[in-house]
């Protein structure tokens, strides 16, 4: 994004313009966490600046095929020969308007234009205003599909996602629960604490958080998790730097309850970084035993090794290999997988998913996704324990993949989840399955899988 040197006096928000730089980033393919990394890195924005950022960021990019349908309404010539910069000045402008409640609509319209003029050129920054001047004085020109004959359709435009996976929400949960399920995907996401017991309990965390006046929640399923209830980390310093709390959503942690690691177990987490699950675990057995945290990333595990440290975990042993390479001679009382997956339980917080990820993509992880459960079982002794776990909600990645192993490992067999879990999140297979209608919880799956102690 080259800035036109001869306009060094045009006024402009710089951080709406940081906003419309990640924004351009993540449509050129990059993740959305990085690219708002890489846009404030260097700029010393305040907090209340990083959060409109994240927001403008977050909330263009997840409603990017409903702002278009809604833009291309009060243009002259469709859209697509648009440079991107201006469409996504567009974008980000309309989101303003239609999606946030505290920004005036003037100042909406005016800061678009003013992008405009320092980014591209004033007949380009006078069709940014006469498009958004049009739609706040004629609004009902907007239309969507008919929702009872083209429901695929409308579905996917309004609540803004590719036609595959609505197609796929449809066909797996009927019409009504689709909806809420697309509706839910939409709203902001809040971050989790997970409270470390080796250094402080669920209450004491929840003190220093009323002292402070922040709201919060206690996980409906984990106690020991609790739903912050506004923006931000708050309280990062005092919580998450003195190790006394992680974030990490409450459906992160099932995977890990449902293994039930015991103090002196040895335990094998085969995609192990950042490691949430693999300290999780190391928590549940007070510290007592041996965690082997394999991931093939380096740099990844060094922030496995700084978390752990951080929490006061003494029992984490990383490995760096990739997971299909990993060998060794031990067996292990519990191994955990969570493979590369879809995401697509993740797409409240990962406001790229939607449109990074293809039907495709699902076909090539489902065949990773097989021969990583096939590896992950040799690591497993008799009488031990296998979690597969992914935050992804598609059945090709998750049912299917353990009713196929299940097939040809005859030493395994699944034990229900519902000995750890109420009946909400444990279907009839006794898998767990989590949604984000429920509130905190993203999409998730997870099966743990018994071997015969003798074969």
């Amino acid at each position: 994004m080259n800035k036109p040197t001869h306009k060094k006096n045009q006024k402009y928000d710089v951080v709406r313009a940081a906003a419309l730089e990640a924004i351009v980033l993540i449509e050129q393919g990059e993740q959305s966490e990085s690219a708002c990394h890489s846009v404030m890195a260097s700029r010393n924005f305040r907090p209340i600046d990083r959060r409109f950022i994240l927001q403008l960021v977050n909330g263009t990019t997840k409603m990017r095929r409903r702002l278009d349908h809604m833009i291309k309404f009060y243009l002259a010539k469709p859209s697509a020969g648009m440079p991107i910069i201006l469409s996504n000045i567009l974008r980000m402008g309309f989101y303003q308007l239609y999606f946030t409640d505290r920004i005036p609509s003037a100042a909406a319209v005016s800061e678009s234009v003013n992008l405009a003029l320092h980014f591209t050129d004033r007949s380009r920054a006078n069709l940014v205003n006469a498009v958004m001047r049009a739609s706040l004085r004629e609004p009902n020109k907007i239309k969507y599909a008919d929702k009872e004959k083209e429901r695929l359709r409308y579905l996917a435009d309004f609540y803004s996602y590719p036609d595959y996976f609505v197609k796929y929400c449809l066909q797996e949960f009927g019409p009504e629960k689709a909806e809420h399920l697309l509706a839910a995907y939409n709203v902001p996401p809040y971050v989790t604490y997970r409270v470390n017991f080796l250094k402080a309990k669920p209450d004491e965390v929840a003190n220093v958080l009323q002292k402070n006046n922040i709201e919060f929640s206690y996980g409906r399923f984990l106690p020991e998790f609790i739903h912050i209830e506004e923006s931000g980390l708050p309280l990062d310093s005092e919580l998450l730097d003195s190790g006394k709390v992680l974030v990490q959503d409450e459906s992160a942690g099932l995977p890990v309850r449902l293994m039930n690691p015991r103090p002196g177990n040895t335990v094998l987490d085969l995609t192990a970084a950042p490691g949430g699950k693999t300290t999780y675990a190391a928590i549940r057995m007070r510290n007592k035993g041996r965690v082997t945290a394999v991931d093939k990333s380096h740099a990844r595990l060094k922030v496995v090794v700084e978390n752990a440290t951080k929490l006061g975990i003494k029992i984490v042993a990383p490995v760096a290999s990739d997971m299909l390479d990993f060998r060794t001679n031990d067996k292990f009382d519990r191994v955990l997988l969570d493979p590369p997956c879809s995401g697509w339980g993740t797409a409240g917080k990962h406001s790229d998913l939607r449109w990074s990820k293809t039907s495709e993509d699902i076909e090539h992880l489902a065949n990773i996704q097989k021969s990583m459960i096939n590896h992950a079982a040799t690591f497993v002794k008799p009488g031990g324990v296998l979690v597969y776990s992914t935050c992804t909600i598609i059945r090709q990645e998750n049912d299917q993949i353990v009713e196929e192993f299940l097939l040809k490992h005859k030493d395994f067999q699944i034990e229900s989840a519902a000995e750890y879990f109420g009946e909400e999140l444990v279907n009839e297979r006794g898998f767990v399955k989590t949604y984000p209608v429920v509130p905190g919880l993203d999409g998730a799956f997870c099966a743990r899988l018994r071997r015969a102690l003798h074969q």
